[in-house]
């Protein structure tokens, strides 16, 4: 094999396929152009579709390239030898030209006069075939022909070797490894096989086949040829390494960070994964700042993965102690050295790119003090309450409010000696996950939207109830849960659809009317009404009584007070994003909303969590507003029109030709198509319930107006009242009764702390006869019975205190459980003690585990018959800890 630079690579494969008549179409933007439904190009054929599937490419049928891409969907595994976010795939095409005679020839010809592979270290797989299409004997022959070994052809199932879409151009793919001198791992070693021995090279894609809807495939009558080689994965190999981070893409940044942080790579598996993390990380913000489509950090789509790319180099660099300038630092190194040459663009937005980088670092930075601050009170108060783990909530909230990873609050709950309930983290995000679910699919009315494909395209249904609750029109369909019907009877549920209809269909956050459909022979009570395909409006509901029947006349009537009280609530809203952009700033844009009858809530950008003065200032200026009694005038005009008079539009929202601008005096003005009260003052009053985080950097209110706020203060009334009497006291002293009630629990807790300790130590006894000498390292190891964690450090803080210099660990079994702590002083540590350590080597053997700092840690196991062992096994643990 010849070795070589990335930038050698890439030339030697363009120029090797512009010898052979192919066209360098160059590189397209990292971010999707969304046609396939991907945030980024995340494969070097993707740009190229419209041509594989039948389009004409203006440069003609043969193309080579070497493209960008980004794939963020293993992220996780990033931190080993070959993950990585960005790579580059080398790239060739064949549009109806040659097949696979000339493609298994120039792929062997690449392989050994190029990059110098010998033919006895090469095999290949084809296609074993099916019960859709044969074996391809033709692609194995042509590797044959082409200098492969025949018995290095492997044919494999169609799991391994056959592309293809749902429908369209498909076919075999070949693929190409490179095999080591190892001994095979067993009987079925080949291709494919996880041992090691065989290392992908590169695949052929043979488009030769039509799959139509119903799964048969036909021959095509132009095929085409896909070849894609990943530069990373190959430059690591010709240079005889499977370390990607290895490769000169990488080795000047893990050199700068190894002379900075004086951390070594490849000499600790942590700071190795951090280094690789980071330096993976920065490169591929790096790649999208700097790429044509200039993609920012945000809270939503593409933006808001980069987001996470540059908050996880952060994460990891601060493990290495790197700063934010030693970050921006090695973002010069990648612009100015690595991709100067093949990466025009990043020169050109050199500085685009570092301010973003500045900008984003900056910001999460403060919200890691703010977080570290933040988990500082909770593990404070989990310590003072005698807890062992932070909750999953505690940690949730952590995460959710400040950004705060939980990687990180499990690292540092573990230097304390404490644990976290990561089960109930997860708990706590899958329960944000779905609100954001019901949030995106507010309407709880399912609809087989399918039935009404057979519907006459003429029936379609226009929205009249913006000046009216009432109209009279005629049934047009009738829909069951399955199928149009002509007639629904009595207790029957479905859809009703007419052409002229009060109801406003749920759309735009505001959930639909409900009301009532009569006719002359029975009514049907509309839970909700809802938007369906072809521009119609179904009113979904029940037969209440009677029969209902298509060509019947109807008269329709929404509810006025569940429309009154929907209303409320949606101008309501807009004072509120009003409010917030005053309080809060400009920025704030809306992320979602719903209203209802009951209540609305709005989602917003926002860094982090409201204060209670800002909540409370908020709550002010909309009570203000609806106090003022703003006039709520709509106007309908062009959407250039409504963008020249300021008016706010939801980002990524879809606006017709002409649109709606609801204003509220000079305070706020909207694109809304929503229904509103005629006047703030028909509000009446606006109450904020609950100010949460729904995801990184999104913020969400709940809040109520109008009668519902009369109903809440009379509820907390009556709360207020119970509570009082459970406290034998009136609501007026409730404060100063419970002040009391809080200094007589901590009393008490006090002398019962003080019960246990003397308990604890009672039941010890004098142990000082139990100390042993490990390489003139004094260690205490014993074990009590009944003793919390709390009492064992108290314990063994009196027995470090009698020791002087040396090592204490505790063992108790304490209602079924086990407790273990460890502590090692100054002089210990100096000497290679290690507590931390020392509880991580004996905590298996009562079936647990744990860890900490090298000066204390602690441990939960749940076999108290394993304490014997464990103390017995401290001697060997610190006997491996202590040098000489």
């Amino acid at each position: 094999m010849k070795q070589f630079t990335s930038k050698e690579l890439r030339k030697s494969w363009l120029e090797f396929y512009k010898e052979r008549g192919h066209v360098d179409v160059g590189a397209v933007s990292l971010v999707s152009d969304g046609s396939t439904g991907v945030l980024f190009n995340v494969a070097g054929m993707q740009p190229l579709m419209p041509y594989l599937l039948g389009q004409k490419h203006p440069l003609g049928t043969r193309l080579c390239n070497v493209q960008g891409c980004v794939r963020t969907n293993d992220i996780d595994s990033v931190g080993d030898k070959s993950h990585v976010t960005f790579f580059e795939m080398m790239g060739s095409w064949s549009l109806g030209d040659y097949f696979k005679e000339e493609r298994c020839k120039w792929s062997y010809e690449l392989l050994t006069q190029v990059y110098g592979f010998d033919r006895d270290h090469l095999a290949a797989t084809v296609f074993a075939g099916d019960e859709n299409a044969p074996r391809d004997e033709e692609g194995a022959q042509c590797r044959i022909n082409s200098g492969f070994k025949k018995e290095n052809i492997y044919y494999l199932p169609a799991e391994d070797n056959w592309w293809g879409l749902e429908y369209g151009p498909c076919g075999p793919d070949s693929e190409m490894f490179y095999i080591a001198d190892v001994p095979d791992c067993g009987p079925n070693c080949g291709p494919g096989c996880s041992c090691g021995k065989y290392t992908e090279l590169g695949n052929d894609v043979f488009m030769q086949y039509e799959k139509h809807k119903d799964g048969h495939l036909t021959p095509l009558e132009h095929k085409n040829v896909d070849t894609g080689w990943g530069l990373e994965r190959n430059l690591a190999f010709l240079n005889g390494t499977k370390d990607v981070y290895k490769t000169d893409l990488f080795s000047s940044v893990i050199a700068y960070v190894e002379q900075t942080s004086g951390a070594s790579y490849d000499a600790d598996d942590e700071k190795t994964r951090s280094m690789r993390i980071m330096a993976d990380h920065m490169r591929t913000s790096v790649m999208l700042i700097g790429d044509p489509a200039k993609l920012t950090p945000s809270n939503g789509g593409a933006g808001y993965v980069l987001r996470r790319l540059i908050r996880r180099a952060v994460r990891h660099g601060r493990m290495l102690g790197l700063a934010k300038d030693n970050l921006l630092k090695i973002a010069t190194v990648y612009i100015d050295e690595v991709y100067a040459d093949s990466y025009p663009n990043l020169v050109k937005n050199r500085e685009f790119i570092l301010k973003e980088l500045d900008k984003e670092i900056t910001r999460f930075e403060a919200t890691l003090e703010n977080g570290m601050k933040e988990f500082k009170k909770i593990l404070e108060d989990k310590k003072a309450a005698g807890a062992k783990e932070i909750d999953g909530k505690s940690a949730f909230y952590l995460y959710d409010t400040f950004g705060f990873p939980m990687e990180l609050t499990v690292e540092m709950a573990a230097e304390d000696g404490m644990t976290v309930d990561e089960k109930g983290f997860a708990a706590a995000m899958e329960g944000q996950k779905q609100m954001a679910r019901e949030n995106a699919n507010f309407s709880q009315k399912a609809v087989a939207v399918n039935i009404y494909e057979d519907l006459d395209e003429k029936i379609v249904s226009e929205f009249i109830g913006y000046d009216c609750l009432q109209a009279e029109d005629t049934v047009l369909a009738l829909a069951n849960k399955e199928a149009l019907v002509s007639t629904l009877a009595e207790g029957e549920e479905g859809t009703l659809i007419v052409s002229k209809t009060p109801f406003y269909a749920t759309m735009g956050g505001q959930k639909g009317d409900i009301g009532s459909i009569t006719t002359d022979t029975g009514v049907f009570y509309v839970d909700e009404a809802i938007k369906l395909p072809g521009g119609r409006i179904g009113h979904v509901g029940k037969v209440a009584s009677g029969t209902i029947q298509v060509g019947a006349k109807a008269a329709l009537s929404v509810c006025d007070k569940n429309r009154a009280a929907t209303c409320k609530n949606h101008s309501a809203t807009h004072l509120l994003q009003a409010a917030l952009q005053e309080v809060l700033g400009e920025g704030v844009e809306q992320q979602g909303s719903y209203q209802d009858s009951a209540r609305t809530r709005f989602d917003f950008s926002y860094g982090q969590a409201m204060t209670a003065e800002q909540i409370a200032k908020v709550e002010e200026i909309v009570n203000a507003k609806i106090a003022e009694a703003l006039d709520v005038r709509t106007d309908v005009m062009t959407i250039e029109e409504a963008k020249k008079t300021g008016a706010m539009a939801l980002f990524g929202e879809k606006y017709g030709e002409t649109v709606r601008v609801v204003s509220m005096g000079d305070f706020s003005k909207e694109l809304c198509g929503g229904t509103h009260v005629k006047n703030t003052g028909d509000i009446a009053n606006f109450k904020i319930l609950a100010e949460s985080g729904v995801a990184a950097g999104v913020r969400r209110i709940e809040a109520i107006t109008g009668a519902n706020v009369i109903a809440h203060f009379a509820i907390m009334e009556e709360e207020l009242n119970a509570a009082a009497a459970a406290a034998k006291t009136t609501p007026a002293d409730l404060v100063k009764k419970i002040e009391a009630m809080q200094k007589q629990i901590k009393e008490l807790s006090s002398e019962v702390e003080s019960l246990k300790a003397k308990a604890a130590k009672d039941a010890l006894g004098d142990v000082m006869d139990q100390v042993k000498e490990v390489k003139s390292v004094k260690l205490l190891a014993t074990s009590v019975s009944g003793v919390d964690m709390n009492g064992l450090r108290e314990l063994g803080d009196q027995l470090k205190e009698k020791l002087g210099e040396g090592v204490v660990v505790l063992v108790s079994d304490n209602d079924g459980k086990v407790n273990l702590i460890a502590m090692a002083t100054e002089g210990a540590m100096a000497k290679g003690a290690h507590a931390g350590n020392l509880i991580k080597g004996i905590a298996a053997l009562v079936g647990g585990g744990g860890g900490g700092r090298p000066n204390m840690a602690q441990a939960g196991g749940k076999n108290p018959a394993g304490i014997d062992a464990a103390i017995a096994e401290c001697v060997k643990v610190l006997e491996s800890q202590i040098a000489g």
